[in-house]
């Protein structure tokens, strides 16, 4: 099993703006979606539909000044249902994997945007949509959260405020925002930046569901699946010994960070189908 599921109450209308401008506002938010502490201790696990298209400067200056736990509560409540919705997006592309004809566009869309195949020319076989369950498949909510507060700093990072990065991805195009000390052995890089955190999480997922250094990921993923057990952070947070330089530590730090923070909890938190909520900052007047 995988605790997360696609609901088919979904809802499909777009987000409404809902005004926040400060952490007061956002707390009375969350309590008035029953999305709070106490809430989580009593064993709800219901994650409301909420979207942001960037962090503030002001996020750098106010993390510094309040208490650690309400700036990891601040940041773990808004990326997780970014998370959730773009695994609930992957789950929705494997439902199609499995019942589309070999030729169906829709497929051979995802199987080059998965990079199966070059161009949409001709129809897949059934080995290769096979092997695209096995390299399309979701991320646990506790590793992607823990990865996104390490990469990004809780997302008070130059990358973050500047292009909505929280995942420390490279970017050869040209394109990218250039470090201040930029390695020049490693080549013409910079970080990548996205539209939105949204396209941040999905990015990422896109680059351990494609890149060769994480094949061992997929493998024990699929491996999981297969047997019906359970995709936790912890167990494939042993994989990414190529996701830094850091190797062995770098995964020590991860699973760290997971037990310590109880993220292994939210392994099991699945969408509301209530409608959705667009975050925005109240214009000044």
């Amino acid at each position: 099993m995988s605790f997360i599921k696609v609901s088919d109450d979904r809802p499909t209308q777009a987000p409404k703006d809902v005004q926040i401008n400060s952490l007061d506002e956002l707390s009375t938010l969350f309590d008035s979606l029953n999305y709070n502490t106490k809430s989580w201790q009593e064993g709800n696990r219901e994650v409301p539909r909420l979207t942001f298209d960037s962090v503030s400067e002001r996020w750098q200056e106010t993390s510094n000044k309040i208490p650690v736990q309400q700036k990891k509560m601040v940041f773990f409540r808004l990326l997780a249902p970014l998370i959730l919705m773009a695994n609930e997006n992957i789950l929705l592309e494997r439902r199609l994997i499995e019942s589309a004809p070999l030729d169906d566009i829709v497929l051979l869309n995802i199987a080059v945007k998965y990079r199966m195949i070059k161009s949409v020319d001709q129809p897949i076989t059934e080995q290769q949509r096979q092997q695209l369950l096995e390299e399309i498949d979701i991320l646990p909510p506790s590793l992607v959260l823990v990865q996104a507060a390490e990469e990004s700093g809780w997302a008070t990072s130059r990358f973050t405020i500047e292009g909505n990065a929280f995942f420390g991805q490279w970017d050869f195009s040209g394109n990218g925002m250039i470090p201040k000390q930029q390695r020049k052995e490693l080549g013409n890089y910079g970080l990548a930046r996205f539209d939105t955190p949204l396209a941040s999480v999905e990015g990422y997922m896109l680059n351990l569901n494609t890149n060769n250094a994480y094949k061992k990921l997929r493998s024990l993923r699929a491996s999981l699946r297969a047997s019906n057990a359970p995709i936790t952070g912890m167990e494939l947070a042993g994989t990414l010994d190529k996701y830094s330089e850091r190797g062995q530590a770098y995964i020590d730090g991860i699973r760290q960070m997971i037990s310590y923070n109880k993220l292994d909890q939210v392994d099991e938190a699945y969408l509301s189908d209530a409608a959705p909520l667009r975050l925005v900052p109240r214009a000044s007047p």
